[in-house]
């Protein structure tokens, strides 16, 4: 669809084919306008079906690895990658990127994240947001009061106010993936997709105000599978811009390789987004994810407990350095990853401990060439900022080129070893129910056991629960990972939760979460995102509150 049909700042009053079944919030009429959901509405009507076709390429590929096809760099797109070429230059608010926290869109969060000393802010409609209804029409509210500069916040426990400093961070956007639909504004009778959701109410509402400035839309994209799902989003900013009358390029994005297929793909992603680029980076807890669902078929690819694959490990090593390759040979940026950590007030020996990890893999990172990194909480700002300071004297390090670096299709499938643990099994059961009990309240960004789990994380729980008891791994004592070993764990852990609640509290949901979780774990498919039953599961909790 040419992108002059798509619908501007002119546009009705009312939207026909549109139904907003959402209730109706105190936030609402600012947030979505009719202006603003006819804007959404023609973008859903002008790229909704590349994307439900997009999505369908997925399975068959995915049908396809289940046979025992193999996962390569793909032969006809040879030329992008052996060509030389580079993506636009980094837009002058994005040159240094060293330090980037990352968060979901409440109030609070928005103003300690901005306020933190990191150089971005990457507010999340994904991972770590729970899409009740609320957090969507409050989350963009937020961020127009963010962009404007009058974002405030009163603590109701304390009275203590939150305000902005004079000086914040740059702010990037970032939607949920392809995947994930918007059943609560229906265009046209069918549910839309999250992602243009997202991203058509922040750019809409916030691109003329950003540009203003002396800033722009920026976004992170995540869980692409393929270049041509770039492609889709590539068009998605053409189209926006020029329906708001605004310069080609004027939108930046960075798009986490955080799938498996991806990490063949990183060239021809650059390529297709070349005009809107701002780099790539290693989204690793999606990565270990997706690694273990493309190879889910084979007992080969069993993985050891998720406490062992860490970044040193070959075919993670291999994922980072091509990225810092590839980004660094077309002239963008190489985003490292997330360190979870959380400070640990009450023990200074372990909250010592931790802050060392952190040390060494930042500087892991940068001595890898990556020109920036990611933190989970502002306590960590300042020792990311102090290995690449010590790292990378200057904004970036994009003229490094990595030329030493050339990695193999053998490389990035090395399936690392080691054991898998009774211990094991109990923390993927404890983190995966305990966060998606969490998430069904509402809350996608949750501290447990000293690290901020987000929904990537109960994916790798639950998925590696799967495999273990699909291929009747054995643990390190020898003994046979079964349905029944995880019931028995289970029950236990459950018991154990619901104890540490408050008696007369009913607004838990640990049964929902358990039995939602063991549905995953017992299915003989391995579900593609543990998000879209809980989303639904998460309508019917909304439904019944209405």
């Amino acid at each position: 669809m040419n992108a002059t049909a798509l619908v501007g700042l002119d546009s009705p009053s009312v939207t026909p084919g549109v139904e907003i079944l959402g209730a109706h919030l105190a936030e609402t009429d600012r947030v979505l306008t009719p202006a603003a959901i006819a804007f959404y509405a023609s973008l859903e009507r002008a790229f909704g079906q590349r994307r439900r076709q997009l999505l369908e390429k997925r399975l068959e590929r995915q049908a396809l690895l289940d046979a025992g096809g193999p996962l390569d760099f793909p032969a006809e797109t040879a030329p992008i990658r052996e060509s030389e070429w580079t993506v636009a230059p980094p837009s002058e608010d994005l040159l240094d990127r060293r330090v980037e926290i990352t968060g979901p869109t409440d109030r609070k969060m928005i103003i300690n994240a901005l306020n933190s000393g990191a150089n971005v802010f990457m507010a999340d409609f994904e991972d770590s947001n729970s899409p009740t209804w609320r957090n969507l029409v409050d989350g963009q509210a937020n961020l127009i009061d963010a962009v404007e500069g009058t974002i405030e916040h009163t603590a109701p426990e304390t009275g203590r106010r939150y305000r902005l400093k004079d000086r914040v961070a740059t702010l990037m956007v970032r939607p949920r993936g392809w995947h994930l639909p918007e059943s609560r504004v229906r265009v046209d009778g069918r549910a839309g997709s999250g992602s243009l959701f997202d991203f058509a109410l922040y750019f809409f509402h916030n691109a003329r105000r950003l540009t203003a400035k002396g800033t722009a839309p920026y976004f992170y994209l995540p869980k692409m599978e393929s270049h041509l799902e770039a492609r889709l989003w590539n068009d998605v900013f053409l189209a926006s811009q020029e329906a708001l009358g605004l310069p080609k390029g004027t939108i930046r994005a960075t798009v986490l390789i955080e799938t498996l297929p991806a990490a063949f793909e990183m060239d021809e992603i650059l390529w297709e987004l070349r005009e809107h680029s701002a780099g790539l980076n290693c989204g690793r807890w999606d990565y270990i994810f997706s690694f273990i669902k493309k190879n889910r078929r084979f007992p080969e690819c069993v993985l050891p407990d998720r406490g062992r694959v860490t970044m040193d490990r070959p075919f993670l090593r291999a994922y980072s350095e091509l990225l810092v390759r590839t980004c660094h040979r077309r002239g963008i940026h190489a985003m490292g990853g997330m360190a979870a950590q959380i400070p640990i007030k009450e023990d200074p020996a372990a909250n010592r401990a931790a802050f060392e990890k952190v040390a060494a893999d930042k500087r892991r990172e940068v001595d890898a060439g990556h020109d920036g990194t990611w933190v989970a909480h502002p306590g960590l700002v300042e020792t990311a900022r102090d290995i690449f300071d010590a790292g990378m004297p200057g904004p970036n390090q994009i003229g490094r080129g990595r030329e030493d670096v050339s990695v193999s299709r053998q490389e990035l499938l090395a399936v690392p070893d080691g054991p898998i643990t009774e211990a094991g099994m109990r923390q993927n059961i404890s983190v995966g129910i305990r966060y998606l009990e969490a998430w069904l309240r509402g809350s996608g960004c949750v501290p447990l056991d000293h690290l901020m789990e987000d929904a990537a994380t109960a994916e790798i729980s639950r998925a590696q629960l799967w495999q273990w008891i699909r291929h009747g791994a054995r643990l390190d004592d020898g003994s046979r990972v079964t349905g029944r070993l995880y019931a028995e764990i289970r029950h236990d852990a459950v018991r154990s939760f619901e104890k540490g609640v408050a008696r007369d509290s009913s607004e838990h949901q640990f049964a929902a979460a358990a039995s939602l979780f063991d549905r995953m774990i017992e299915s003989d498919e391995l579900p593609d995102f543990l998000t879209i039953p809980a989303y639904e599961e998460l309508l019917k909790i909304e439904s019944v509150a209405d």
